[in-house]
C-alpha cells in the first residue's frame, strides 16, 4: 500500500508531517475507534498545536494552500467548525494578511442559537455574524473521515441563510489530514457493520453537494514521508520509529476502509 520509493512532496508537507509528528498530534494506539464507531489504529488530535508557535504554522500551510488554489481572492469569509475549526479559521486569516495581503473575515458556529445581545428579536448561529447576501464562503477543518460533520455545517450556514433572508455561496473546503477511507455503512436498523466498505466519503460529498475539497496532507503521504525520513512517532504512549509492524497494520486498516 506504501510505496517504498522515495518520495517526492512539498516543503510545506514536510514540515507539516514534522509538526504532526513532533506534537503528538498523530498517534497510534490499540483499541482506538473513529467517531463512527470504527477502529482505527491510528488518531489525530490536531488540539495538540496548541501554541502559538503551533497555530501560526498551521495557519500559514492552510494560506499557503488556499493561495496556491488560486481562490484566495474570491473568499469573503473563512469559517471554522466549532471548536477546532474556529481556531483553524483564525489562524488562517492572520496568515492570509500577513503573508499575502488579504484582509480576510472569519466566523465559526455555535452550539444553538442566540437569542440575546445583538441578536435580540431574533436567531443567530454563527459567533462573528459575518454572513451577508452573496457571501462567498471558505470552510476550514482538521480531519476528514465520513465528512459527515461538513454535511451538518453546511446545512446550519443554509439555515442561517434563511433566516437572515441572504444567499451563501460555498467555495470550497480545506482540510488539514485526509484518512483517505470510505464512508461508515449501516444496516437496516441502523447499526454499524465493521469490516464493511462504503463509499468513498470525500468523492461522495463532492458529488453530492458540488463543492471541491483540498487537503494539506493524506494518511498515505504523510506516513510515507515519516517513515522514509525515519522521524519518531508517540506509539502506546511512547516514542518511536514507525517499523514493519506498523506499516504492515495500516497496510491492512487501509486495504479494508481506504479508497485508493
Amino acid at each position: 500500500m506504501f510505496s517504498s520509493d522515495l518520495l517526492i512532496m512539498e516543503e510545506y508537507k514536510k514540515q507539516f508531517a514534522k509538526l504532526l509528528a513532533e506534537t503528538g498530534a498523530l498517534f497510534f494506539k490499540k483499541g482506538l475507534r473513529l467517531k463512527d464507531g470504527r477502529p482505527t489504529p491510528y488518531f489525530i488530535n490536531m488540539g495538540k498545536f496548541n501554541s502559538g508557535r503551533l497555530s501560526y504554522m498551521l495557519g500559514l500551510f492552510f494560506a499557503d494552500m488556499i493561495f496556491n488554489s488560486g481562490i484566495a481572492k474570491d473568499i469573503d469569509i473563512i469559517f471554522g467548525p466549532s471548536y477546532k475549526g474556529s481556531a483553524i479559521a483564525l489562524s488562517t486569516v492572520i496568515s492570509l494578511w500577513h503573508k499575502y495581503g488579504l484582509d480576510i473575515l472569519f466566523d465559526y458556529d455555535r452550539k444553538e442559537y442566540k437569542t440575546y445581545g445583538e441578536m435580540s428579536g431574533s436567531k443567530g448561529i454563527t459567533v462573528n455574524n459575518t454572513l451577508f447576501d452573496n457571501c462567498r464562503i471558505f470552510i476550514v477543518d482538521d480531519v476528514v473521515s465520513s465528512m459527515h460533520t461538513k454535511y451538518e455545517l453546511i446545512d446550519k450556514i443554509k439555515k442561517e441563510a434563511v433566516l437572515k433572508g441572504i444567499t451563501c455561496n460555498i467555495l470550497g473546503i480545506g482540510i488539514a489530514v485526509d484518512r483517505e477511507q470510505s464512508s461508515p455503512v449501516y444496516d437496516n436498523n441502523g447499526n454499524l457493520l465493521i469490516s464493511e466498505k462504503g463509499e468513498d466519503a470525500i468523492k461522495e460529498f463532492m458529488t453530492r453537494t458540488g463543492i471541491p475539497v483540498y487537503k494539506l496532507i493524506g494518511i498515505k503521504e504523510l506516513i510515507t514521508y515519516l517513515y522514509q525520513a525515519n522521524i519518531p512517532v508517540l506509539i502506546n504512549d511512547k516514542w518511536g520509529f514507525i517499523g514493519k509492524d506498523i506499516k504492515e497494520n495500516l497496510d491492512e486498516y487501509l486495504r479494508l476502509y481506504g479508497v485508493s
